[in-house]
């Protein structure tokens, strides 16, 4: 049977009892609000998760998820570059929560963690501010910085990838709530 390499929310809905979910947000993201019985295998450790996946892959067709499916997407494609077939979401957990499905939150306290898209531009914006009134403050060669971060965002939106995200995802609030993987 050949896996579809996207699914819309209304279908994947349906067919969750029969689909192993796996969320490759960080666990910070993760966190907030995934799918019912979704697990946690982050984008940047998927490489490490292959075996489990493959597994898991074998009982049930795996569904990738992530907030808009960005990353979801990458992680189809970097399955099947290991023989996985998997699906995504398509527009991920923000089109699951458009279309009126919940959800799951942790019991108790979770601390609100920014998406990992609004996480890049607050640092990204930073960087380039403090470049700027550094330049003007301190010394006329820290506007370089605000290029090197211009630089990083055309080469981010070129390759489709974020170093900064990356960088983000590694941070302690980004790796709080993990599930154990796959």
């Amino acid at each position: 049977m050949t896996v579809p390499r996207a699914i819309e929310a209304a279908e994947a809905q349906q067919r969750l009892g029969e689909l192993t979910v796996v969320d490759v947000r960080t666990p910070g993201e993760f966190s907030t609000g995934h799918l019912p019985d979704a697990r946690n295998v982050p984008v940047d450790r998927l490489a490490s998760s292959v075996p489990e996946l493959r597994q898991a892959a074998e009982r049930a067709p795996l569904l990738v998820v992530c907030a808009s499916g960005g990353r979801s997407d990458r992680a189809v494609g970097e399955l099947a570059a290991h023989g996985i077939a998997a699906s995504g979401l398509t527009g991920g957990t923000r089109a699951w929560v458009a279309a009126g499905y919940r959800l799951h939150r942790p019991a108790g306290p979770v601390r609100a963690v920014w998406a990992m898209e609004r996480q890049v531009r607050l640092a990204a914006g930073g960087i380039v501010l403090l470049g700027v009134l550094l330049g003007l403050l301190v010394h006329p060669a820290f506007p370089l910085l605000s290029g090197a971060i211009g630089a990083g965002l055309v080469l981010s939106a070129v390759t489709d990838t974020c170093g900064l995200a990356a960088l983000l995802g590694r941070l302690p609030v980004n790796r709080r709530g993990a599930r154990a993987r796959a």
